[in-house]
């Protein structure tokens, strides 16, 4: 089952310094830790800020480029968990043939999505085998890390920002 989620935001991971996309459900009951690169989280972040670039990014062109051919970004989704790494697929509407999919890392699919106005989704499955896997053992203390997500104040997301 796919869950609709949205980025609560881009932080900084208080035990790694690593970026962190925060995605949240729309009933705000589960949030998803995606821990990603400095690159990918300033592309995101940038376009949560709504800031232009004076030439288009990375991302930027992509979408120009779907554009240009008169497709459209229908979803992306956070697909798969392996072995602590997130994957997903981008789904593309061309003309109207069955939409076409794009294997694609979560931070350029999210980057991507906000950038055209595409909806996010997470497999249900990837959200519980998150909360049960050792990506944030990998990472650093999960328990304190856990606590600290769980407490997170969508207000706190500002001291935290990239």
């Amino acid at each position: 089952m796919l869950i609709e989620m949205t980025v609560k935001g881009v932080i900084l991971d208080p035990t790694t310094n690593t970026p962190v996309v925060l995605l949240r459900d729309m009933a705000e009951e589960r949030i998803l830790p995606i821990w990603v690169g400095g690159a990918e989280a300033n592309a995101i972040a940038t376009q949560i800020e709504n800031l232009a670039p004076s030439r288009p990014m990375t991302h930027d062109l992509l979408r120009n480029v779907i554009e240009g051919l008169n497709a459209v970004v229908q979803k992306v989704v956070v697909s798969d968990l392996k072995d602590a790494t997130f994957y997903a697929v981008i789904f593309l509407l061309v003309g109207t043939v069955d939409p076409v999919t794009i294997d694609a890392r979560p931070s350029d699919a999210i980057a991507l999505a906000l950038r055209t106005k595409a909806p996010i989704f997470v497999e249900d499955s990837v959200i519980e085998r998150a909360k049960s896997s050792d990506i944030a053992t990998e990472r650093a203390e999960s328990d304190r890390l856990q606590k600290w997500l769980e407490g997170l104040d969508p207000d706190d997301l500002g001291k935290y920002k990239m």
